[in-house]
């Protein structure tokens, strides 16, 4: 692991406790503006999680040393290190690693559920990656499918809700009507909301922002001083989530970058880095990112006195 350590955290304990609220007060947040402080979604996240208890989902004891009311709420994951690890153990294809990785996901998400996390973002398939050998590209999407297909009767079990982000025009038709039918089934789950990155690249998501905003400039939607930071928001494709921007990026790999993730979304996002390998990566290293971004104190650019 690779991370800073930082001095323990100081909140503001003098909030207003908002009441409480249906889930997913935004459902589309495309046609909102809201820009809620960071405290008031804290206190609005412990209250989703007592409504899940009282609607039989109940959340389990955190593991010694983790403390719910500074758990973030979005976690992403760059899940790096498949390939590495199949030929470390001999495989003669990545498709192995691949395997195995399905499995460390299954248990990230198993956690994720269990913790009262909200938000869950992985980085599945970089539009970078079509460049790939297509036997492993046509592998990736048929373990995408099956995943998919294996996996849904279990997410509504467990209230979880998908979405895809990313650019599904290459994708097989066959995967593009199987996340159409899953995102439709899952849309209405609120336990936690898994967002696959797909065919995802982070310039490209801000790109088409910007021309979906220029094309309201042109018919008369939108006025040139209306454009801030929170319209540009809106358009963004993690728009779809309760809490777009994510609190934690974990890497895995021991690699040091954000390979064209989130760029936008990741401005004041807490960065950890783990040397395990992503299908070696399983509860105690989750843990362990959990712990060091609890021991951090975010300023969001500001100081505290």
């Amino acid at each position: 692991m690779q991370s800073l350590n930082f001095p323990t955290p100081i909140y503001n304990n003098n909030i207003t406790m908002p009441q409480k609220a249906n889930h997913f007060l935004f459902r589309n947040r495309r046609d909102q503006t809201p820009r809620f402080p960071t405290l008031v979604l804290a206190a609005e996240h412990d209250l989703t999680l007592e409504d899940e208890e009282n609607k039989g989902g109940a959340v389990v004891p955190l593991p010694e040393g983790l403390r719910r009311e500074v758990m973030p709420r979005h976690v992403a994951v760059i899940m790096d290190g498949n390939a590495r690890w199949a030929r470390k153990r001999g495989f003669s294809a990545a498709s192995a690693g691949h395997e195995a990785g399905v499995r460390s996901l299954r248990e990230l998400l198993k956690s994720c559920c269990e913790w009262g996390i909200r938000v869950l973002t992985v980085f599945a398939f970089s539009y970078d990656n079509w460049t790939r050998p297509k036997v492993e590209v046509v592998f990736l999407m048929s373990l995408f499918e099956r995943m998919l297909k294996s996996e849904v009767d279990n997410f509504m079990r467990k209230g979880i809700r998908v979405s895809t982000i990313g650019d599904s025009s290459r994708l097989p038709e066959s995967l593009k009507k199987l996340i159409s039918d899953v995102e439709e089934k899952t849309r209405d789950n609120c336990r936690l909301h898994l967002i696959v990155a797909v065919s995802y690249s982070g310039k490209y998501d801000v790109t088409q922002a910007c021309k979906s905003i220029a094309h309201k400039v042109k018919n008369g939607i939108v006025q040139l001083e209306d454009i801030d930071e929170s319209l540009l928001e809106q358009e963004l494709e993690t728009n779809c989530a309760q809490y777009p921007c994510p609190d934690l990026l974990i890497r895995t790999s021991g690699e040091l970058r954000i390979s064209n993730f989130l760029l936008w979304q990741l401005a004041y996002t807490e960065l950890f880095f783990a040397e395990a390998l992503w299908p070696d990566f399983g509860k105690a290293e989750f843990i362990e990112a959990l712990t060091s971004y609890q021991q951090r104190q975010r300023r969001y650019g500001g100081r505290h006195s």
